[in-house]
């Protein structure tokens, strides 16, 4: 009889223990996938604030071969940018939004162009940051939300390309800093 006894309050003992364990899992996957959301969102908002272009390719398309690290100059455009987002029509909100951007362009030295491109973009530096403000400005805040920055060096890297004629002296286009407010 005491056996008989033992074996239901183990019995109970186990099915309590699954009713709870359950109960617990629907719990904590429920936390669990919040905090996997906001990981998810914090590591983009790092990603973006870096800025950091995952691989620059000299051609537009991405079709083309990858410029080696030691064949590459930089250009930093000296002031930050400030850019008016284009209004979304949709929405409700009429507030100004602006992105406030610093960029760097890598220049490929090993192209036939750098020689003669690369001399005189100091002086031409006001003609690349109209093409920047033209690219980001077509992006409504929403938009801009919702695209990787990648999506928008390589348009920009596209519109600078084609200013230039075709020519791939430029090729790859950095954020330094990203703000969009």
């Amino acid at each position: 009889m005491k056996k008989n006894m033992m074996t239901v309050v183990i019995l109970a003992l186990l099915v309590v223990n699954t009713v709870m364990t359950g109960i617990m899992m629907f719990s904590v996957m429920t936390t669990n996938m919040q905090v996997v959301d906001l990981v998810k969102k914090i590591s983009l908002a790092v990603d973006v604030d870096m800025g950091t272009a995952s691989g620059i390719q000299t051609t537009p398309n991405g079709g083309g071969a990858t410029v080696d690290i030691a064949d590459i100059a930089t250009y930093n455009i000296e002031d930050q940018l400030t850019v008016k987002l284009k209004h979304d029509a949709d929405s409700t909100d009429e507030k100004d939004r602006y992105a406030v951007v610093g960029v760097t362009l890598s220049l490929n030295t090993k192209d036939p162009d750098y020689e003669s491109y690369s001399e005189t973009l100091t002086d031409q530096e006001g003609l690349i940051k109209d093409e920047i403000n033209k690219v980001i400005s077509s992006y409504t805040y929403e938009e801009i939300q919702d695209i990787s920055t990648e999506q928008i060096q390589q348009k920009i890297l596209q519109s600078l390309q084609n200013m230039y004629g075709g020519s791939q002296f430029i090729c790859g286009v950095s954020f330094s800093s990203w703000l969009t407010q």
